[in-house]
C-alpha cells in the first residue's frame, strides 16, 4: 500500500509536468479549452481519474495524496487562468491590428448637393420681385371652394371652371388649389393697402400628364394694390422681371386675354430666348413664347375683400415656374423635373 501511495505522488507530479509543458505550447482558446477538459475536467479529466483511487488508501495516505492532488489542481488552475488572460490579450491585439484604421488614408469625399432647377428658378424669380418691394408669402395647398373659385369671381356655374379640372378633398367644399390666386383674397382680407406680395407654391390640376403638362406643378402669384396703379405699372414691372431673369435684351409684348378676376387681362410673351426671336422649335417658329398671365384686379374682387374700388386699384399676375425653367435651360420635357434622374439633375 505504501508503494501505491508513492506511485500516486509520482503520477501526480508527472501529470503536472506534462500539463504545464503542453500548456506552454498552446496558442489558441480552442486548444486551451481542450487542455482544460483533458486535465481538469470533472468527468474524464486525468486529475479526476487519479482521485478515483482515493477510497482504496488508508486514512493517512488519503491525507497525503489528497493534499498533493489539491496542490496540483490549484497550480494547474492558476496557470490556466494566466494563460487564458494572455491569449485573450493576444487575440484582442490581433483583432485591433486587423481592424486598425489607417488615418493617413484620404477620406471619402461626400458629394455636395445643390438646389433643384425648379427651386433655383423659383428663388431667383421671387428675389427679383423682392428687390422691387414685394413681400414673399406662402399659401395653403388645401383650399376652400370659396377662396379658390367664388371669391375670385368664379361661381359654381361659371364656364371658367371647365378650364380647371379639380382634385376635390370634399366635393364642393375642400380642394387642392388649382392656382396660387386664392392668396390674393386671403392677403387682402388680412392687410390694408398698400399690398405688394408674391406667392410661390405648388398647385394641382387633374390633367393628363404629357411632355408639357403635369398634375402637380408650381406657380408664382403676384399682387399689387395701391391708390395709384395703372396698366403701365403692370407692364413695366413684368418687363423688368423678364429682363432680369432672361437677359437685358429680352423684349416683351402683351396680348389681350380673359381671366375672371382681372379686367382688363393680358398674356405676356417674350422674344424667344433660344433663338432671340428668329424662330425655332421652342417658339414654334413664331419668335415669341408666352410666360405668364396678368391683368388689373377686377373691381368685384376688391369689393369682395372690403376695398373701395373707387379708391384702390391694382394688378395681379401668375407665372408657371416649370415654364420659366424650361425656357431658361432649354428643356423640352416637363416630366424631367419630377423624375429624380441624377443624370438630368447633375447638369444644374
Amino acid at each position: 500500500m505504501i508503494e501505491q501511495h508513492e506511485d500516486l505522488l509520482e503520477q501526480l507530479e508527472a501529470l503536472r509536468s506534462r500539463a504545464l509543458t503542453e500548456l506552454a505550447a498552446i496558442h489558441s482558446s480552442n486548444e486551451l479549452d481542450e487542455w482544460d477538459t483533458r486535465y481538469l475536467g470533472r468527468n474524464r479529466g486525468e486529475l479526476k481519474n487519479i482521485s478515483a483511487v482515493m477510497p482504496k488508501l488508508t486514512k493517512d495516505e488519503r491525507k497525503i495524496v489528497g493534499q498533493k492532488i489539491n496542490d496540483v489542481k490549484k497550480d494547474l488552475e492558476h496557470q490556466l487562468a494566466e494563460k487564458r488572460e494572455t491569449l485573450k490579450q493576444n487575440e484582442l491585439m490581433q483583432a485591433l491590428e486587423q481592424e486598425r484604421i489607417d488615418v493617413t488614408l484620404p477620406g471619402r469625399a461626400t458629394p455636395v448637393g445643390h438646389m433643384h432647377p425648379l427651386s433655383r428658378v423659383m428663388l431667383e424669380a421671387t428675389q427679383i420681385f423682392a428687390r422691387m418691394g414685394f413681400n414673399i408669402v406662402q399659401g395653403l395647398e388645401v383650399e376652400t371652394d370659396y377662396h379658390n373659385f367664388q371669391a375670385l369671381n368664379i361661381p359654381a356655374d361659371h364656364p371658367a371652371r371647365d378650364m380647371q379640372d379639380t382634385f376635390w378633398v370634399s366635393p364642393g367644399q375642400i380642394l387642392l388649389r388649382t392656382h396660387t390666386s386664392p392668396m390674393q383674397v386671403r392677403v387682402m382680407k388680412q392687410t390694408q393697402p398698400p399690398v405688394r406680395v408674391v406667392v410661390p407654391g405648388k398647385v394641382y390640376r387633374n390633367e393628363a400628364v404629357d411632355a408639357t403638362h403635369e398634375a402637380m406643378f408650381h406657380q408664382i402669384e403676384g399682387l399689387l394694390i395701391d391708390e395709384y396703379c395703372t396698366m403701365a405699372d403692370l407692364k413695366g414691372s413684368l418687363e423688368r422681371f423678364a429682363q432680369e431673369l432672361f437677359g437685358e435684351k429680352r423684349r416683351a409684348r402683351f396680348r389681350g386675354s380673359y381671366f375672371p378676376f382681372t379686367e382688363p387681362s393680358a398674356e405676356m410673351d417674350i422674344d424667344c430666348p433660344m433663338c432671340d426671336g428668329k424662330g425655332c422649335r421652342v417658339c414654334k417658329y413664331s419668335g415669341w413664347v408666352e410666360i405668364l398671365g396678368s391683368g388689373m384686379v377686377h373691381p368685384k374682387l376688391l369689393r369682395e375683400v372690403g376695398y373701395d374700388p373707387t379708391k384702390y386699384r391694382g394688378f395681379a399676375f401668375g407665372v408657371g415656374v416649370e415654364r420659366l425653367a424650361m425656357l431658361k435651360y432649354d428643356i423640352g420635357e416637363i416630366r424631367l423635373f419630377s423624375g429624380n434622374d441624377l443624370r438630368f439633375l447633375r447638369q444644374f
